[in-house]
Formats: structure tokens, sequence, C-alpha cells
């Protein structure tokens, strides 16, 4: 009987050793399946970032374009009115330039 009941013992032994290594297997499969999971929500939420950094870039560069086209006017305003005044400056002084090189020019100092 002494081998039967050993004989017993190793039965459930093993079963018990089967019973846990399909726990163990499961648990890995859920794992596994929990990682890819993860890594899919983890991708879906990059590409969620990705598309409204890129967004809030496309709008700051549209944003900055239209202001680069009202600041090409001001500056051509602005560069126009510059250059309008010198010309004012250089025909009102002009008489008075030549007037005074014509005088260095023909006098004659000893």
């Amino acid at each position: 009987m002494a081998a039967s009941g050993s004989q017993n013992g190793i039965q459930h032994l093993l079963a018990a050793e089967q019973e846990a290594q399909h726990i163990v297997n499961t648990a890995r499969t859920a794992k596994q399946n929990r990682l890819k999971q993860a890594k899919e929500e983890a991708e879906r939420d990059i590409a969620d970032f990705r598309a409204q950094v890129e967004a809030e870039f496309q709008k700051k560069v549209s944003e900055s374009s239209g202001d680069s086209g009202a600041n090409m006017k001001r500056l051509e305003k602005e560069t126009d009115e510059k250059i309008s005044h010198l010309k004012e400056e250089a025909s009102r002084v002009s008489p008075d330039v030549v007037s005074m090189l014509l005088s260095h020019v023909t006098s004659v100092k000893n």
C-alpha cells in the first residue's frame, strides 16, 4: 500500500506541476497581450501628440508668415520715406555744396 500511496502522491505532484505550468503560460500570454496593447496605446498617444505639435507649429508658421508680409510692406514704406527725405535734404543743400566747392577750387592760396 505504501507503493500505491507514493504513486498517488507522485500523480498529485505531476497534476499540480501541470496546473502550475498552465497558470504560468496563461500569465505569460496575458503579459504579452498587455505589452502589445500598451505599445499600441503608446504609439497612438505619440501619433496624437505629434499631430498636435505639428498643428501648433503650422499655426505659428502661418501666423509669422502673415506678419512677415506686413513687416515687408512696413519696411518698404519706411525705406521709401527715408530715401525721399535724403533726396529732399540733398537737393536743399546741393547749391551750397556746389558754391563751396567752386570757391575752394577757384581760389589760389600761396
